[in-house]
């Protein structure tokens, strides 16, 4: 058990949510348009971040509402749960609070709690989208095994930004002031190439360890995998200063790193794969991050429309896997025969415009 009394307020078209009883699996059936994959966001936001849409937070708060929206959810991992719950203020609508037992902490920190990770249709296009949807996904993966990634990231956007703001300024940069901004980025920069080296490590031994087929087996690396070190970081930008003021920006580091997936035997890239590969090659990382994922904090997996597309071999083994990992899965679907071969009686909801009842 990972989540449960769940509670949303205003957020998208749901004006007053509320989940109870809540398993291993839990679905959320109905049909297209109802609000499912709402649920699923708003779970999503108990993760730093800006959760499975990236939406800005004015265009969550349910329309005709006063401008805010909260959720909150009872996290089950011991004795005695802990609520935990983000919202946003009308009045503070830049804003995003986070609570833990009714005390304020900083968003970067949910990954402390709990860790959280999702597959929705929009991520299809994973393999040939931008490299900068590659790395959130990634840094997603690496925070659910190092929850100061966030952290991290963090610091090194904020001091990136910085740095390249006098790179594309019309006065000569401060040399002094560039030393304790590159200080800072390498710092922070080779934390985070350190935690993305590692975790694709892990990911490639856990995929390698499980029986071929039926889902594609894809090869993974950090491309380009920037240094680790935090001195090689610091030179690396020192020797770059007059390329990166020529092109105002900062042209190389962590923030340029791509994820790189390829076919395991035929080393074709992911890009040029059938969709089905694709799908399949994103499944069986997700599948292995998960066993890596679960024990160090509760896992909560969002799953958004994933069995519709499977065949009923396929998704025997996706649910097997699922259970095998301990993490709690949460899946939407316009019915309930795709679910039909789970391996334990699941939690559902019929969800029917912004409002939800058991099943």
């Amino acid at each position: 058990m990972a989540l449960d009394r769940i509670r949303l307020a205003d957020f998208r078209n749901h004006a007053a949510t509320r989940l109870e009883g809540a398993g291993r699996f839990n679905l959320l059936i109905g049909p297209n348009g109802a609000g499912k994959t709402n649920v699923l966001e708003a779970l999503s936001l108990l993760a730093p971040g800006r959760g499975l849409r990236r939406a800005q937070l004015s265009d969550i708060p349910r329309e005709g509402a006063h401008g805010g929206f909260a959720v909150g959810a009872d996290l089950v991992s011991g004795v005695t749960p802990v609520r935990i719950g983000t919202a946003l203020r009308a009045d503070n609508p830049g804003r995003r609070i986070v609570q833990a037992s009714g005390a304020p902490l900083p968003a970067t920190r949910l990954a402390e709690w709990l860790s959280v990770g999702w597959l929705t249709p929009a991520m299809d296009r994973l393999f040939t989208d931008s490299a900068s949807a590659r790395r959130r996904f990634l840094d997603r993966m690496v925070l659910a095994l190092r929850p100061d990634h966030a952290t991290h990231s963090s610091r090194y956007d904020k001091a990136l930004r910085e740095r390249n703001r006098l790179m594309s300024g019309d006065a000569r940069p401060d040399a002094g002031w560039l030393d304790a901004l590159e200080k800072e980025m390498a710092e922070a920069g080779a934390m985070i190439a350190q935690g993305r080296a590692e975790t694709v490590a892990r990911l490639a031994e856990a995929i390698a360890a499980v029986p071929d087929g039926p889902f594609a087996r894809p090869d993974l690396s950090v491309d380009p995998a920037a240094p680790v070190d935090a001195g090689e970081l610091a030179e690396l930008w020192r020797n770059g200063r007059g390329a990166d003021r020529g092109a105002g920006r900062t042209l190389a580091g962590p923030h340029r790193d791509d994820l790189s997936v390829t076919m395991a035997g035929t080393g074709r890239p992911a890009a040029e794969c059938s969709t089905g590969e694709q799908k399949a090659m994103l499944i069986a990382i997700t599948l292995a991050h998960a066993e890596l994922a679960a024990g160090s904090r509760p896992l909560i997996l969002l799953l958004d429309e994933v069995a519709a597309h499977l065949d009923p071999v396929r998704r025997a083994v996706l649910y097997e896997r699922l259970a095998a990992t301990g993490a709690q899965v949460w899946m939407t679907g316009t019915e309930t025969e795709p679910f039909a071969s789970l391996p334990e009686r699941p939690a559902a909801w019929r969800v029917t415009a912004g409002f939800a009842e058991p099943l």
